[in-house]
């Protein structure tokens, strides 16, 4: 495919809805052409999906769960990232299948083998050129959100511990791929950091 496909990740309040926008306006500002994409999201059943699995009063099953996060990619790559990959297009993607690995695999305990193979199927085989992993210790990360708790978010913090240990367990098996970056006191000095590993990402071998 012609086009490039950068995602975001991290535990929870670690600034990767602002930073991806930063982003994905920079590369605009650079005359490159953009979709931004968050997860579950993008396109109007997969936001419905996302409606249901953030609705702090839907009981969800763990394996109910995984599901539904991967029909809402499935629609989103069908929809959206498979044309615009072919079209040449920078897709910036808020989340993907990293972290169904990571919050349902790592934190819930749905087999690792499992998702990657439906995964497999869901994305159509398309994996992200570059993966910034926005890392930040938990305890910061959560008190921005206090007084917003989605279903996930109201989880225990045993939970987001070991979705933030699967994340960098991640990284480790996938280092050319993955790209942990410390997220910084100040919004501007992350997202320098992060320009530097996307325009290297962009250039490489074009």
């Amino acid at each position: 495919m012609k086009g490039k496909f950068i995602t975001f990740e991290g535990s929870e309040g670690c600034g990767k809805s602002t930073q991806s926008k930063m982003l994905a306006q920079f590369l605009e500002s650079k005359g490159y052409s953009v979709v931004y994409l968050r997860e579950p999201g993008g396109v109007k059943v997969s936001e419905k999906i996302r409606d249901l699995l953030l609705d702090a009063k839907n009981k969800i099953s763990p394996e109910a769960e995984t599901l539904l996060y991967m029909a809402a990619r499935s629609e989103v790559v069908n929809e959206i990232i498979k044309p615009a990959l072919t079209n040449g297009k920078i897709i910036v993607c808020d989340r993907f299948l990293d972290s169904t690995i990571a919050y349902q695999g790592y934190g819930l305990g749905i087999d690792l083998k499992a998702i990657k193979f439906i995964g497999l199927f869901a994305t159509c085989g398309i994996k992200p050129d570059l993966t910034i992993l926005l890392d930040l210790p938990l305890k910061k990360g959560l008190a921005h959100r206090k007084f917003c708790e989605d279903r996930i978010e109201q989880r225990p913090m045993s939970y987001h511990r070991r979705v933030r240990d699967g994340y960098l367990k991640l990284a480790a098996q996938e280092p050319k791929r993955i790209k942990v970056v410390k997220v910084e006191k100040e919004v501007s000095v992350t997202q320098d950091k992060i320009r530097k590993l996307v325009l290297k990402t962009i250039f490489r071998g074009s």
